[in-house]
């Protein structure tokens, strides 16, 4: 008797399995992806200003050794004023005030709206360096949150979100689009409307954004078209393996070392700088320092997000003019009859 034949259309067990534990192997990437950050995190060279008299700051380096080791990197500044402008422009997470000689009070400065881990972490040295100099301690929060969203909640939730929205235009406009030219039309548009959604949702409902409405939505509108643009552009060049590997690089690199929620410096290695070349990590950095470091230097995010959007827009074009040249090419070919 012969052996029934396989039914049309069937999948082999084999190579069922194989599906099988190459799904299981993008689960465990993905896994790794968005853990390896949280898990391998470790505050290591924090920037904070130590300002005071030469014979008291002389003392803290070694005070500050014994309680924080080489977590935080002391840099001396020449008094409140300074340290305080310092912490406003970015350049340190917090400040060591010091009295005229050892031994005298001495003032902690945080910015818990640079991150709540460090403000935490300083408030914790404090006390510490307190106990150990026997001197009275008063920490200040010069850039606390605002008091609608007194731990950055809404702001970090917010971070996902922006990625996920930039990769969902991406699919829409690359799929219902047939054609590259009218993709570019299509980016311009939905950064600007995304942009003043977005920003309405985040800045006039959820109190979570600050500042100026309008720059924040120019900053939500650049980050998300500097994620869709990319994507669209590969998918324009290579077709639908490229929206592939515009999301992995989006959603797989860039987004896990994007610090959004975290201080760069507490990621691994170089990892948190370079995650500040990319859209995710750009736009983080962005948003919280236009609404609540407004003397920071924001020129490098902005940059770094119109480099994006104009890349993608860049390939998007190219590939706009192989498709024109490919229908020149069709009338001449058709001349035959």
């Amino acid at each position: 008797m012969s052996a029934t034949p396989a039914t049309s259309g069937s999948t082999p067990v084999a190579r069922a399995i194989a599906l099988a534990v190459g799904a299981a192997a993008i689960v465990g990437i993905v896994l790794l992806a968005f853990t390896w950050p949280a898990v391998t995190s470790e505050p290591r060279d924090l920037p904070v200003a130590v300002a005071g008299q030469e014979a008291a700051v002389a003392q803290i380096p070694g005070v500050v050794t014994a309680q924080a080791g080489d977590t935080i990197a002391p840099a001396r500044v020449t008094d409140r004023a300074a340290a305080v402008d310092a912490i406003e422009h970015r350049e340190a997470y917090g400040a060591i005030v010091l009295g005229s000689a050892p031994g005298d009070a001495l003032e902690v400065l945080i910015a818990s709206a640079a991150n709540p881990q460090v403000a935490q972490m300083l408030q914790a040295m404090a006390a510490q360096m307190g106990q150990r100099t026997g001197a009275a301690v008063t920490v200040t929060d010069v850039v606390p949150f605002d008091g609608a969203d007194p731990r950055g909640a809404k702001m970090s939730a917010a971070a996902f979100p922006l990625v996920l929205g930039g990769m969902a235009g991406a699919v829409i406009i690359s799929v219902a689009i047939a054609t590259a030219l009218p993709r570019v039309a299509a980016l311009a548009a939905y950064a600007v409307a995304a942009g003043l959604l977005l920003a309405g949702i985040l800045h006039s409902w959820f109190g979570g954004l600050h500042g100026s409405y309008w720059v924040n939505a120019a900053a939500v509108g650049l980050t998300v078209v500097a994620i869709s643009a990319p994507i669209v552009g590969l998918r324009s060049l290579l077709g639908m393996p490229g929206i592939g590997v515009g999301a992995v690089l989006m959603m797989l690199i860039a987004n896990p070392i994007s610090a959004a929620t975290m201080p760069v410096e507490f990621l691994v290695g170089p990892w948190g700088a370079v995650g500040q070349w990319f859209p995710p990590g750009a736009g983080a950095t962005l948003l919280r320092e236009l609404s609540y470091f407004p003397d920071a230097n924001t020129a490098f995010p902005w940059t770094v997000l119109a480099m994006w959007a104009a890349a993608g827009v860049l390939l998007t074009c190219i590939a706009a003019a192989r498709e024109s040249k490919a229908d020149d090419e069709v009338p001449e070919l058709a001349t035959v009859e």
